[in-house]
């Protein structure tokens, strides 16, 4: 069991400060006097201002610091923290040490500045205590006239306005008109975070004795920050607000969206909720319309595949399947194919569950199974709009399939996505799905696997004298690659966030049909025949496009044999 700590009137007078008897007297003043038993001492003039410091520091066990001495103020460094939180809350930075800024402050039992100066300069804090008088006279030596208001431009994510007992009354902050107040702050400055860092979702995780923040960037998720477990039900509630979501309900999942302007960008969220054992979960998707439209060729296609894919999109029918797990860019891939296609005297209509991004041009339907609204209801309904491209979100049983599949026997081009490994998989899925091997066979114009990878930040990447045999063996690459190409590792730096890669790009794998790999799905053949079909009719897999952009320096061996590696699938 942890030792309470030593009261602070106890350690004055062990200090030879003050007698017992100025004890008493400072803590009957301090009944009427509303202010701390350090105020009241100093206005007695039983105690300095410096005496409470240094009692401080020894009742939190923090070093006692005078900015004033010229060891200390040669540490000083006001550049290391913005200039408005130095005004704001008399705080001194003192260096990095171990990836821990040295703090002067002058309160330590200031929680709330304490977490907002760890959320907002990203980085753990190991205070030191001073005077805060001695603080004052440090900064108006330097030209630095302190100033203590609550409207600091750029101000705190976190004060001590927030009320302690926000978890008690989740509207408290919420209903406050004004943008100033702490928890909508808050809440902006960690959206606003998220766009200007490039992550794609925002992990909002209550624990037992925190609330975690992620942000998933470049398909790994690096933690923020731990909020304070009293913040949890005004942060939650903030958000299920500005989502639309019903703030009361808390026991079944819910989904909503945010439109909001960041940089001048229009930006949409989508934002589900979901209860768990220490509250509710809440994931933020953060839908950037440039990204369906960066082209084809920066998605991370190859010239070989990027020809073959144009061609294949511009049929007038058939079905294109593009596979791989969640959150591995299919949609993208589609939505970027979609917008080639987009022009005045081609109609297209997608069913999608939910719609991610508008598209001028295009019609496009939700999906709503609650109230009949299903996949296989909408398809039919587009069939009667005489389309020319259909999109349908995902073909997840037989009915969708079958539907899909007339459809493109009856002369539409249909794009859609599917749920498999690699892309034969995706003709042995629909057969187990029920449909008729025949149909499969006859529609289906190619299926395309893809995966995300993570590219080498080009500011800090460094050749790899000695790459692990065990990753290059994984990926193909022989000596003679190595001979005649450099092999880079990843290193880290400001621009990447110290993780040594930048961005993501696509890998894939596009298995064209034709009449043997059609003869072999009529035939119900396993799937690793119908590999080896498409490997000989010139398909490169997933592993084998990843070896290409290592040998262009574009990522690294570890990263691809990460993502892309499926069994069976280790080239020679």
């Amino acid at each position: 069991m942890a030792l309470s700590r030593k009261k602070i009137g106890e350690i004055l007078v062990g200090m030879s400060v003050i007698t017992p008897a100025q004890l008493n007297e400072a803590l009957a003043k301090q009944k009427t006097a509303g202010k701390r038993l350090g105020e009241v001492l100093i206005d007695m003039g039983a105690a300095k201002e410096d005496d409470v410091a240094q009692a401080l520091a020894k009742q939190f066990n923090y070093e006692y610091v005078d900015p004033g001495d010229a060891k200390v103020g040669a540490l000083i460094d006001l550049k290391a923290v913005p200039d408005d939180l130095i005004r704001k809350h008399l705080i001194l930075p003192m260096g990095k040490e171990k990836n821990r800024l040295r703090l002067i402050i002058h309160d330590p039992k200031d929680l709330e500045l304490l977490d907002m100066l760890r959320f907002r300069l990203n980085t753990e804090i190991e205070p030191r205590i001073a005077a805060r008088g001695r603080i004052k006279m440090f900064l108006e030596q330097k030209g630095e006239k302190p100033r203590m208001t609550d409207a600091a431009p750029g101000g705190s994510l976190m004060t001590s306005s927030i009320d302690k007992s926000m978890d008690k009354s989740v509207d408290s902050s919420i209903d406050q008109a004004a943008e100033s107040a702490p928890i909508i702050k808050l809440c902006s400055r960690m959206i606003i975070e998220a766009v200007k860092g490039r992550a794609s979702d925002i992990h909002i995780e209550p624990m037992h004795d925190r609330v975690r923040l992620r942000y998933r960037i470049d398909g790994v998720c690096i933690e923020r920050d731990n909020l304070p477990k009293r913040m949890q039900n005004a942060v939650l509630a903030r958000f299920k607000l500005m989502a639309g979501m019903n703030i009361a309900e808390k026991r079944i999942p819910q989904d909503g969206r945010i439109k909001m302007e960041v940089e001048g960008k229009n930006i949409d969220f989508r934002v589900s909720a979901c209860p768990a054992y220490h509250g509710e979960s809440i994931v933020a998707r953060i839908l950037r319309p440039e990204s369906v439209r960066i082209g084809l060729a920066n998605i991370g296609f190859e010239p070989d595949n990027l020809e073959v894919f144009n061609r294949i999109i511009r049929r007038p029918n058939g079905i294109f399947l593009v596979t791989g797990p969640t959150g591995s860019g299919k949609t993208t891939t589609l939505y970027s194919a979609l917008d080639i296609l987009n022009r005045p005297d081609k109609k297209i209509i997608t069913a999608e569950d939910p719609i991610e991004y508008a598209f001028t041009g295009i019609n496009q339907c939700q999906v709503r199974e609650s109230i009949g609204l299903t996949f296989s209801n909408v398809l039919r309904s587009m069939l009667r709009q005489a389309p020319n491209i259909i999109l349908v979100g995902e073909i997840r049983d037989k009915e969708v399939a079958e539907v899909a599949i007339q459809a493109a026997l009856t002369g539409h081009l249909v794009f859609s996505t599917l749920h498999t490994n690699d892309a034969p998989s995706a003709i042995t899925r629909l057969i187990d799905m029920g449909v008729k091997p025949f149909l499969v066979a006859s529609s289906i114009q190619a299926v395309m696997g893809q995966r995300l990878i993570r590219m080498l930040c080009q500011k800090c990447r460094e050749p790899d004298p000695n790459p692990d045999p065990k990753f290059l063996h994984l990926v193909g690459i022989t000596a003679a690659d190595r001979q005649q190409n450099t092999i880079y590792k990843a290193i880290g730096c400001e621009a990447c966030n110290g993780t040594g890669y930048r961005g993501r790009k696509a890998i894939f794998e596009l298995m064209v049909m034709n009449a043997e790999i059609r003869d072999l799905a009529f035939r119900r053949e396993p799937v690793s025949t119908i590999r080896r079909a498409a490997i000989a009719n010139g398909m490169r897999t997933l592993v084998q496009d990843g070896k290409v952009k290592i040998l262009k320096g574009l990522t690294t061996p570890d990263e691809v044999a990460r993502v892309a590696q499926i069994e069976g699938s280790t080239p020679n």
